[in-house]
């Protein structure tokens, strides 16, 4: 590319170009979140340092100390922020479903895959071995058991007079549904499932046929 030539005088000083990911728009914590995610993507959340994740930003190694202490700290504030968006997204669908007990339950398990498959580096951040102790960072336990409570939620709506499994213990049919959802996801973010999984309508198509199962089976377990 020809260099500019300002009027008046010889060849202007070429600029230095800022490497990818560099910092600079004031928003230092944000920064350090981006890079973090970026990492994660590229070499898993193993593959995360402080020093590392400050380099990828383009600013000094001390720079991180300013937001986190180490990084568990960090991991915890990723973590914290896909809760609060998987909860939000939750939240949506359950509002959609216009109070009807399964049409929310397969509502949110959707909502749950989707996240996952749309946001895989946060996922496996959320629940990753660094940040398995969540009471060790009260904001993020806080962001994830709103999480679960909507889970929990839908699941109780269907425990009402009439419908199956009313008699049920609610925090077993939590769990039982809970790991459901979440293995479907794992195997889509793990890029198990792309051989039955390649768009959209294949994703919502197989996350509601195990939505469908799940509620089944919970309602004749005797769980």
């Amino acid at each position: 590319m020809a260099e500019l030539k300002e009027k008046g005088s010889s060849k202007a000083p070429k600029k230095k170009s800022r490497k990818k990911g560099a910092y600079h728009h004031g928003n230092l914590r944000r920064a350090l979140l981006d890079a973090a995610l970026a990492m994660v993507e590229k070499e898993g959340p193993g593959g995360v340092s402080l020093r590392a994740v400050a380099r990828f930003a383009g600013v000094s190694p001390a720079a991180p100390y300013r937001h986190f202490a180490g990084k568990e700290g960090l991991l915890a504030a990723v973590a914290e922020e896909g809760f609060r968006a998987l909860e939000s997204e939750m939240q949506m669908a359950s509002e959609g479903a216009d109070g009807l007990a399964l049409a929310e339950f397969r509502a949110i398990g959707l909502a749950y895959v989707r996240f996952a498959a749309s946001n895989p580096s946060h996922f496996r951040v959320m629940f990753g071995p660094d940040v398995s102790n969540k009471s060790a960072h009260p904001s993020l336990k806080g962001a994830a058991d709103k999480a679960s409570q909507i889970i929990a939620d839908a699941i109780a709506k269907c425990q009402r007079p009439g419908l199956e499994g009313a008699d049920a213990s609610p925090h077993r049919l939590f769990v039982a549904a809970w790991a459901t959802f979440h293995g479907l996801a794992t195997l889509i973010v793990d890029g198990q499932l792309s051989d039955i999984v390649s768009s959209d309508a294949d994703l919502e198509g197989i996350g509601n046929n195990v939505t469908d199962v799940i509620y089944r089976g919970l309602s004749f377990s005797g769980l």
